[in-house]
């Protein structure tokens, strides 16, 4: 018996607690029938005397850390003795001897059905151990070691076990005191999380910009030169792949075929030998055909013709038919586009295409004065910068959702205004191409 009294108040709170059988100013008398086989149940799988008499409706305060102790290693004691017949409170029939008499039958069935009821109660609560321990086990493979503490916290939190702990850690391979030092940091990852969510923000501005995705070059030009924030590429690659924002990949064309050279046809030499960037203006130009099919069974063209030294579209040619029309069309849009200024050693540079292996084609370069050279037959790489840009082109638009073929025109001609002028490029100083062709002129 504790030597804390209990207050008429006192007393009252508890007798309304369901837990209590009696209570008075000296002692307190708790249900055989069920606060003590609950209290056994739930200390047997871990939890704490003190936990299990709050959860239950009791004051602390009132009750007192001493008599929760107290009862606690009593009815332990008793149960390891004689088991749920000891937890019966036998200090009414009890005189500190032996019980001789024997026990009625109706005694007997009673108390055995508290003890199956009881031990039920006891494997329900290990099922449910076991279950927990399975799913930890299970969900904690190939896991991160951060990961694998997350779960562990969870676990112990929606199952209120105690003493778990360390079992849990040796489980699932992880180090106690590095559980700890995880609980500890939670505010500081909080921070973390918080400052990575702001910089996805800033990110995701530069990757949206003007309507095309970009790579994490492209995205830390873009914050520098237009909104003057400096990230380094580690940190926005980082921030990409914590969050799964994805910069379109090329793919290869299944539709890329180059029309074969016929006897007709005049084949010249390579006089480029993949000697892109001569640093001159408009003397380098770079041009191929590609396909564009859209509203699922329609197909374009486009014809292009590209400044090799400084990337710059100076003029293309978007059709619904792959004629000859297509490759002299983009060479008339060429000399007539008063903003280029052509090198007086200018030439085109092609693959041997039989646009560009025709008589026709061949007699207008004369015309403007333009020389021409050929990639190698079957070898792309002659041509790669061409190659790249129709490659991000078909990344970064959607033009395969084109109702119509003025619709694709206009989305093609969108997405030349926007790569000349606003698409940053990592190896032109991370200038624009008309920046970097202005930067040439003024050097």
């Amino acid at each position: 018996m504790s030597k804390t009294t209990f207050s008429d108040k006192e007393i009252k709170i508890l007798q309304k607690n369901p837990n209590v059988q009696r209570v008075s100013s000296l002692a307190i008398t708790y249900s055989d029938d069920f606060f003590k086989n609950k209290f056994m149940n739930e200390y047997l799988v871990g939890k704490l005397p003190r936990q299990i008499f709050e959860e239950n409706g009791f004051d602390i305060d009132i009750i007192g850390m001493k008599r929760i102790e107290t009862s606690a290693y009593r009815w332990k004691r008793a149960y390891e003795k004689d088991g749920l017949i000891g937890l019966s409170d036998t200090r009414k029939t009890a005189s500190g001897r032996p019980l001789e008499r024997k026990l009625s039958q109706a005694e007997i069935i009673e108390r055995q059905d508290a003890r199956i009821k009881l031990l039920e109660g006891q494997v329900e609560l290990l099922k449910k151990l076991e279950m927990t321990e399975r799913r930890l086990l299970n969900a904690g493979q190939n896991l991160e070691t951060s990961k694998v503490f997350q779960l562990i916290y969870e676990t112990i939190e929606q199952n209120q076990f105690k003493q778990m702990t360390k079992y849990f850690c040796k489980r699932l391979g992880v180090s106690r005191s590095g559980y700890y030092s995880f609980l500890k940091a939670t505010d500081s990852r909080f921070e973390r999380e918080q400052r990575d969510l702001e910089t996805k923000e800033i990110i995701l501005k530069a990757f949206n910009r003007r309507g095309y995705k970009k790579g994490s070059r492209s995205i830390k030009m873009i914050l520098k030169n237009e909104f003057d924030i400096n990230l380094s590429r580690k940190k926005i690659q980082r921030i990409m792949n914590k969050y799964k924002i994805v910069c379109p990949h090329r793919k290869s064309n299944p539709y890329k075929k180059i029309a074969k050279a016929t006897k007709e046809h005049q084949v010249v030499s390579n006089k480029l030998n993949r000697e892109f960037k001569q640093g001159v203006p408009g003397k380098v130009l770079l041009t191929d055909i590609t396909y564009l099919p859209y509203n699922g069974k329609h197909m374009a063209y486009l014809s292009a013709i590209k400044d090799a030294s400084t990337n710059e579209l100076l003029a293309y040619h978007v059709s619904d038919r792959i004629t000859l029309d297509i490759a002299t069309k983009t060479i008339d849009k060429l000399m007539k586009n008063k903003k280029t200024s052509l090198d007086s050693k200018a030439f085109i540079h092609s693959d041997q295409g039989s646009h560009y292996t025709s008589q026709r084609y061949q007699k207008l370069l004369k015309k403007h004065g333009l020389g021409q050279s050929m990639s190698r037959r079957g070898n792309c790489w002659d041509n790669a910068p061409m190659e790249s840009f129709f490659g991000h082109l078909k990344d970064e638009v959607d033009y395969q959702s084109c109702k119509t073929l003025e619709e694709l025109k206009v989305k093609i001609n969108h997405y030349m205004v926007y790569y000349n002028n606003y698409r940053y490029q990592w190896n032109l100083e991370k200038m624009t191409p008309i920046q970097y062709r202005n930067h040439l002129l003024a050097s």
